[in-house]
């Protein structure tokens, strides 16, 4: 059906033309699997997590942080960098503690997906994780973000993506990857 779908370019050159704190723009020329010459940009960025907490209660860590893509406050999961040689499952511990304060008790990978792969290289670990509402410490997240978080009832946030008000990708991916997947057999707690 597809037949170069396994199959990976053939990268001829690469030149990083900018250089920031968390992204990098390449300019590749590239051969593609069907024999194409193309030149094209590469914004190269580590991978991410995106998390999915649940309290036992039924409650989902929800997130409001400030986003220079759209210039407001966005609304949807905790998520964050992998630093270098750490676990997923770390990852996702680790940024829900640093954002929100909640410890989680267990961490499970869903899913990856990728994020505009025709540009960019991020991938976007959708993690599930567990944490008792109970246990939780004061945040301490990075010195260039402020991070608000605050537990919504699972309805209400299927409610906030019908309407609108949860809107990222990553959120809507996770989420319903748990909705179509997981809820059904028994991941709720």
């Amino acid at each position: 059906m597809f037949k170069h779908l396994s199959q990976s370019g053939e990268v001829h050159s690469r030149k990083t033309v900018y250089q920031g704190r968390v992204f990098a723009v390449q300019k590749l020329t590239i051969t593609t699997p069907d024999g194409l010459a193309v030149e094209r940009d590469l914004i190269k960025t580590g991978p991410t997590v995106t998390i999915l907490a649940i309290s036992d209660q039924g409650r989902v860590v929800i997130t409001s942080e400030y986003r220079v893509g759209v210039n407001h406050n966005s609304v949807s999961l905790p998520a964050g960098l992998v630093n270098p040689a750490e676990t997923l499952e770390h990852a996702a511990i680790r940024e829900l503690h640093e954002e929100t304060g909640y410890e989680a008790t267990r961490a499970t990978l869903m899913t990856t997906i990728t994020s505009s792969e025709g540009f960019m290289d991020q991938t976007a670990a959708l993690m599930l994780l567990h944490f008792d509402e109970r246990k939780r410490q004061a945040p301490h997240f990075d010195t260039d973000e402020f991070v608000t978080a605050e537990l919504v009832p699972y309805e209400t946030v299927i409610d906030w993506v019908k309407t609108g008000r949860i809107n990222t990708a990553q959120a809507l991916s996770a989420l319903g990857y748990y909705e179509l997947f997981l809820k059904q057999k028994g991941h709720q707690k």
